[in-house]
């Protein structure tokens, strides 16, 4: 089942602009590899489902995968071949908001190899261009 928040504040969001680079959420903290968003835009709930299935089938229960995105922004859309001028549509689904250089998902305990293999299977299912990226240590 597709992530979704419990309980909004507005039920239906202004559409908004994604503008500048993630100033939060742009470093790995919780595994040792991350998937680092390219792009700004918006990711589907769906979509951020679709590609936790894809990674936990590859890494099968060695390493750890973390997600570190979730969708709190409703999309909504109207009934095809509706007329003009009847208001704003219905919720329709769920989004989270990215901005260039956020992490979307980080894993941990798996070699580089394994995980650069894991990502690129990932990437095939983000409709946002993505790079893999270590961890810093100091």
């Amino acid at each position: 089942m597709a992530m979704m928040p419990k309980r909004v504040k507005h039920r239906k969001a202004q559409r908004g602009r994604i503008k500048g680079n993630a100033t939060r959420g742009n470093r790995v903290v919780l595994g040792d590899y991350g998937l680092q968003s390219l792009d700004g835009g918006w990711l589907k709930a769906q979509t951020i489902e679709a590609g936790r299935i894809a990674a936990q089938q590859y890494i099968r229960g060695e390493g750890r995968l973390y997600i570190r995105v979730f969708p709190h922004r409703s999309i909504t859309s109207r009934p095809l071949e509706t007329r003009m001028g009847k208001g704003k549509g219905e919720p329709a689904h769920w989004v989270a908001t990215i901005r260039r250089g956020t992490i979307l998902y980080e894993l941990g305990g798996v070699t580089e190899a394994q995980a650069k293999i894991c990502f690129a299977r990932l990437a095939h299912k983000l409709p946002l261009r993505v790079r893999m990226v270590k961890r810093r240590t100091h």
